[in-house]
């Protein structure tokens, strides 16, 4: 067995070797003289910034002695959190998991470094070290799990929204999670974190919940908004703040219960929570993030107007809903409505594809964190896709039909997102006989793709059933 020599001997050995006296080395790590010597004699305990120094000036990578420092200096000390707490923010920084692991670990037996620990996951969280911040929230929320604290609900909420990507099926279970917490929070967070709920289950065309929670979310907001402008003719105001104005989660409620109306074909209810939305007069505010959130939500009104009469049946305003589309950046949630349409009520739109086609050959998701631009448009745009494919393979345009259904196939597989997967197989059943070998080859490929993730979590049953 190889035995490992201490952080001292190592220097002791590179002053050696270097032919450097404790004081030469200490001009150059930057250490005193006296500091130096009782670091090599073990006189004196090592200090984090003191390691880093003597690493850097031994040349070594900045984490080169992390795991002995672990051993020597925190496992087998009596523990202080004065020198663990800047030891586990540079493995934080350094990414070395693993040692922060094995010091977390050992604090998680007292209770009483729990706080210490959640300032350091917040820390974590703030400046982007996510793998950090999701592991101290774990052990954290582990660690308050019995005290039903704001604190517990606000790890599960950072939790949440680390958890969030790319694959619907995680995200479903991760916002089912999450539910039970949304409550234990601040009224004001509560706001955020039903928005994030929300915008997680419409990308997932669970309309239910999208009501349930939009409908929680504009009835906190009504009373928050109360109780501020109530707050204001006191003299007061509350401390904690939004991260939007107050009246747009009331709006986007509305919205957002509109949006799960319509899509359920209770187009006369979606209409009523529009006007919701459409008339914001009695909002207070005039500084320039309302203004804006106020001109916001008249266009979303004007824009759903027309998408709330082709959902109707009202085809008449299909010329007037492109024209008021045109100078969108972001078409692809507008034309899906239009492929809807096109689908739903035999309409020829050849021609508006024909107008938008440079914006949507050209189209790039965007990079943004939130939800929203995490988990909605993804949706949006593989479903576009699909209903695309749809129309084309319908008039008998089987290449850019095939080619538009695989485009859908491989993003709905790519967000593994159940629904439109089992509608992209279905539309391609309905049309296999036109399919050419190589359309065949690229759809079965994906098929079996889809095939392997799925049948690897399929497991043994146990007894008792």
């Amino acid at each position: 067995m190889k035995i490992t020599p201490t952080i001292r001997a190592e220097v002791e050995k590179y002053l050696k070797q270097k032919g450097l006296s404790k004081t030469e080395f200490g001009h150059i790590t930057g250490l005193n003289p006296g500091t130096m010597s009782g670091i090599v004699t073990g006189n004196r305990s090592l200090s984090i910034h003191q390691l880093d120094s003597i690493t850097a000036g031994m040349n070594l990578p900045p984490d080169y002695f992390y795991e002995r420092y672990v051993e020597e200096s925190v496992l087998d000390e009596p523990i202080n959190w004065r020198r663990i707490g800047p030891f586990l923010h540079r493995c934080v920084e350094l990414h070395r998991l693993d040692c922060l692991q094995r010091v977390v670990s050992m604090l998680l037996d007292n209770p009483i470094y729990l706080d210490n620990l959640f300032e350091l996951a917040e820390g974590s969280h703030q400046k982007g070290y996510q793998k950090a911040a999701a592991y101290l929230y774990e052990n954290v929320a582990e660690g308050v799990k019995q005290q039903h604290s704001e604190r517990l609900a606000i790890c599960h909420y950072r939790l949440f929204k680390l958890t969030i990507g790319k694959d619907q099926a995680v995200n479903l279970e991760a916002a089912s999670k999450f539910e039970s917490y949304v409550y234990r929070l601040n009224e004001i967070d509560q706001l955020d974190a039903l928005k994030d709920l929300v915008n997680v289950y419409r990308s997932l065309s669970h309309w239910n919940k999208v009501y349930k929670f939009s409908d929680q979310m504009g009835q906190l907001g009504q009373v928050q908004y109360d109780m501020v402008h109530n707050a204001k003719r006191k003299g007061t105001e509350p401390q904690k703040k939004p991260s939007r104005p107050l009246f747009t989660y009331i709006a986007y409620a509305e919205l957002m219960c509109a949006n799960a109306c319509d899509a359920q074909g209770d187009h006369e209810q979606a209409l009523a929570h529009l006007r919701g939305y459409a008339d914001l007069s009695w909002v207070k505010e005039n500084d320039p993030d309302s203004l804006y959130w106020l001109d916001q939500f008249q266009h979303f009104a004007k824009i759903n107007t027309y998408v709330n009469k082709l959902m109707s049946g009202d085809i008449s305003v299909l010329h007037d809903y492109v024209e008021y589309i045109a100078g969108e950046q972001h078409i692809f949630a507008e034309l899906l409505n239009v492929m809807e349409a096109a689908n739903r009520y035999d309409i020829d739109v050849d021609d508006i594809l024909k107008r938008f086609e440079s914006q949507i050959e050209a189209y790039q998701e965007p990079l943004s964190d939130d939800i929203f631009t995490q988990q909605v448009l993804p949706e949006e745009y593989a479903r576009f896709w699909y209903k695309l494919a749809k129309y084309s393979l319908n008039k008998g345009r089987y290449p850019y039909g095939f080619k538009c259904l695989i485009n859908a196939f491989e993003k709905a597989v790519t967000i593994n997102h159940g629904l439109l997967i089992s509608n992209c197989t279905g539309l391609f059943d309905c049309f296999r006989a036109q399919a050419v070998p190589e359309t065949m080859a690229k759809y079965e490929k994906i098929s079996k793709e889809v095939w392997e993730r799925n049948d690897k979590k399929d497991g043994f049953l146990l007894g008792g059933n």
